[in-house]
């Protein structure tokens, strides 16, 4: 999954992939997150079709 530079400015980014986890825990529906190629931030998104998902840490 490539992110265009127009989505990657419209998306919330996150520093660190635990901060990403922290609002995934929050998140009413299943979200993972996923380091920019761009930003080299972290973004989330709600595509899961064919992903392992990861239990977020503890």
């Amino acid at each position: 999954m490539r992110t265009t530079l127009g989505i990657c400015r419209k998306k919330a980014c996150y520093d660190t992939e635990d901060e990403a986890w922290a609002v995934i825990a929050r998140a009413a529906i299943v979200l993972r997150p996923y380091r920019c190629a761009l930003c080299r931030k972290f973004h989330l998104t709600s595509r899961t079709k064919g992903m392992r998902i990861r239990r977020p840490p503890n």
